[in-house]
């Protein structure tokens, strides 16, 4: 009996030691940038004619408190600014599709439900003489049964430009005091 213990264990060790030796080859481009994500960054940056990043970051606040977020963290001496707000996710085809699912075969599915848009905002120094800002927006989607059903980046750049024509015209205001 004990022969057999030890037997499966050293088998076990084996078939494990064996496993942790596959190697597992990463592809060549697999670091390497599409070039939609380089689109992408220049749509979530720009730069801003002032060095006073916290004038910076409260107007970029106030932008945001527009739009509906709430300020979840703010770091200003880091220049670093984090908003979310809440919203239904509910998508009219999606709640078809799983009435029609249920109509068919019995079969209960999961639907969107509601969904967490954060923002996030970060600013650098440029050359002493400008500020740059990048903002970044996610969201994070629940299901009708509380469950995570998905978290992506929003990449819809018509979102981005949106943010910065309100936050250049709220900058604008701001420096010329009005």
């Amino acid at each position: 009996m004990i022969k057999k213990v030890l037997f499966l264990q050293m088998v076990c060790i084996v078939i494990t030691l064996a496993a942790g030796c596959q190697s597992t080859k990463i592809p060549k481009d697999a670091l390497l940038l599409k070039e939609e994500s380089m689109q992408l960054r220049q749509a979530q940056t720009r730069s801003f004619d002032t060095v006073e990043e916290k004038v910076l970051l409260a107007a970029a606040a106030g932008v945001l408190q527009d739009l509906g977020f709430t300020l979840d963290e703010s770091e200003m001496d880091l220049g670093v600014l984090v908003g979310s707000k809440d919203r239904d996710a509910r998508e009219f085809g999606q709640a078809v599709g799983s009435f029609m699912v249920a109509a068919i075969f019995g079969v209960k599915t999961s639907v969107d439900k509601d969904q967490k848009i954060r923002a996030s905002l970060v600013t650098s120094l440029l050359d002493g003489e400008r500020t740059k800002l990048r903002v970044t927006f996610q969201r994070v989607v629940w299901n009708n049964e509380g469950k995570i059903s998905r978290t992506e980046a929003i990449e819809d750049i018509a979102i981005y430009q949106e943010f910065f024509e309100k936050l250049s015209k709220s900058v604008f205001l701001e420096a010329h005091e009005i």
